[in-house]
């Protein structure tokens, strides 16, 4: 795996390193030893899954707060998603902006979010698959969102009209949380 930094603090894209040959190939997603070395040193806990049949399905910008936090190790192995987090950590350089990249089953890249951070992302293609893993166990008290397009942050998302849930369709803009 190669591991690169980016202007967010504790924010890393992933690579993997397939090994390919005739039958398909073989990567891994995680191994401990190497995320220490690249800093990271939490222990995930839960892996979630998330299918989404159709095109421009939309999940998001959720975060869990308090005790609850959580790490993400995001990766798309099915079809193409477009993963947006936004840097909440009061005292970061980087408050109130927003990084997205493109994870697809095709480039092999993953997206390592530490705490502090809301995520969301639009599927691009039917049919995707979306695994994360976490370090924290769910809880739904300690849940919190935003509106996926809150003009506060001005992501330039590829759609308008995304899928939502009921959930993510009736969340406040961001100024409501604090």
């Amino acid at each position: 795996m190669f591991f690169e930094k980016n202007e967010f603090k504790d924010v890393l894209i992933v690579k993997k390193n397939p090994f390919k040959d005739e039958r398909g190939s073989f990567s891994r997603s995680y191994c401990e030893d190497e995320f220490k070395k690249n800093g990271f040193s939490h222990k995930m806990v839960q892996t979630n899954l998330s299918i989404s049949k159709e095109k421009y399905t939309l999940r998001g910008m959720h975060m869990q707060v308090g005790d609850f936090q959580e790490d993400k190790l995001i990766q798309c192995i099915k079809g193409r998603i477009l993963d947006v987090i936004i840097d909440l950590r009061e005292n970061s350089e980087t408050f109130g902006k927003h990084f997205s990249i493109e994870l697809s089953e095709k480039n092999d890249l993953m997206l390592l979010v530490p705490k502090g951070f809301a995520h969301g992302f639009l599927t691009l293609e039917e049919d995707t698959i979306v695994i994360y893993q976490v370090s924290n166990y769910y809880d739904a008290s300690s849940e919190r969102g935003f509106r996926w397009n809150d003009p506060f942050f001005n992501i330039n998302w590829p759609c308008t009209n995304p899928i939502l849930s009921q959930k993510d369709s009736s969340w406040d803009d961001f100024k409501g949380l604090i």
